[in-house]
Formats: structure tokens, C-alpha cells, sequence
């Protein structure tokens, strides 16, 4: 698995959560994590979450840091599960930096900060099935100013300025998991 730190911003809108968007832009093929800042405003057109749809809740942010994870040859189960541990490796990447100077949790692929005695949304964060791969998009707020509920940002609220050095250890992280799952595969002997 390969990744890459994209060094421009990029306004994520929802449409390059596609398959090969990775390959065609960047020029990586095959499993990939990329990561990027810039503007996010996914207008309910480009969602991929029906939840998300049906209650009307399109997503914005001024700035926020993006991880795309495109993978190849697993299902949609599989990806839903990997979607998790990126997001509990974001967590304990954020632990290591703020300590526990605030209580962060997370509920199901959501990540919250209680700030002031409120629970404040971190990212947004989805796993879906392309006729090819498993896509994952999680975004993290680095500054939530405009977002349509109680959101919390990296740099405006938990005082992360480097933000490309916490994306590059979430991306080493995240391919020494899914390095470690295939040598898990690989190494036992079937019963």
C-alpha cells in the first residue's frame, strides 16, 4: 500500500470518493491513502450516505484535513471494519499530541471532542463499495467555521498546526495495520 501527502489544497465536494480518482490524479495504482487540506462542502447531491440524505444534512467545513483510502479485492464488510481502526488510529494519534487535556470518544466511525462539558464533532467519516474497490473517505476539521452543527477543529480548538506531520503518521499507521492483517492472513495454518 502506498501513500501520499498531497501538498496543495484541494476543496473536497464529495466526487473524489470514485474509483481510480487516486491513479488518474496522483498516479498511484493499486491500495492507496492519500491525504489533503482544503475547503469541504458536500452538497446532498454527492453524498454517499443515505442516512446523511434522507435527513437533509449536507456537510461543510472551512478547512478540513481529508484521508481518501482506496483498496482492491476486499469487500464492502471488510472496508466498513477498516474505516473503524483508521478511525481509532486517528484517535490515538491525537492522544499522543493533546494528552488528555480533552475527552475524546468516538460512536461508531465518529470521532468527538468534549470541550467545555460539550461534545463537539471532529470528522466525518464514510466506506463505500465502487464497482471495482472499497472507498474511504474521513475528514477532520481543522477549522469547522460554517459547519451546520457543534464541530470542533484541530487547530482552532485543539492547537494541531502541523497538520501534514499528524497525516503522515496516520497514513504509516494505517498501511502498517493493513500490512500486519495480511501477514496475520498469511502466516497461520487452517484447521
Amino acid at each position: 500500500m502506498k501513500s501520499l501527502f498531497i501538498d496543495k489544497e484541494i476543496k473536497y465536494i464529495g466526487s473524489q470518493l470514485s474509483p481510480h480518482w487516486i491513479y488518474k490524479n496522483f498516479h498511484i495504482l493499486g491500495d492507496a491513502i492519500v491525504s489533503f487540506t482544503g475547503e469541504t462542502d458536500v452538497k446532498i447531491t454527492e453524498m454517499v450516505d443515505i442516512e446523511d440524505v434522507i435527513s437533509d444534512s449536507p456537510i461543510y467545513s472551512k478547512k478540513m484535513l481529508s484521508f481518501i483510502i482506496e483498496q482492491f479485492g476486499i469487500g464492502l464488510s471488510e472496508c466498513v471494519v477498516r474505516q473503524r481502526f483508521l478511525i481509532c488510529i486517528i484517535i490515538e494519534e491525537l492522544r499522543k499530541i493533546i494528552g488528555d487535556k480533552y475527552k475524546i470518544r468516538r460512536s461508531g466511525d465518529d470521532i468527538f471532542v468534549n470541550i467545555d462539558g460539550i461534545d463537539k464533532k471532529l470528522s466525518v467519516s464514510i466506506a463505500t463499495k465502487s464497482t471495482t474497490s472499497v472507498l474511504i473517505h474521513t475528514g477532520l476539521n481543522i477549522d469547522p467555521e460554517g459547519a451546520p452543527i457543534a464541530a470542533c477543529g484541530l487547530t482552532t480548538d485543539l492547537g494541531i498546526t502541523n497538520i501534514e506531520e499528524f497525516a503522515k503518521n496516520v497514513m504509516r499507521r494505517y498501511i502498517e495495520e493493513d500490512t500486519e492483517i495480511l501477514e496475520a492472513a498469511c502466516k497461520v495454518r487452517g484447521v
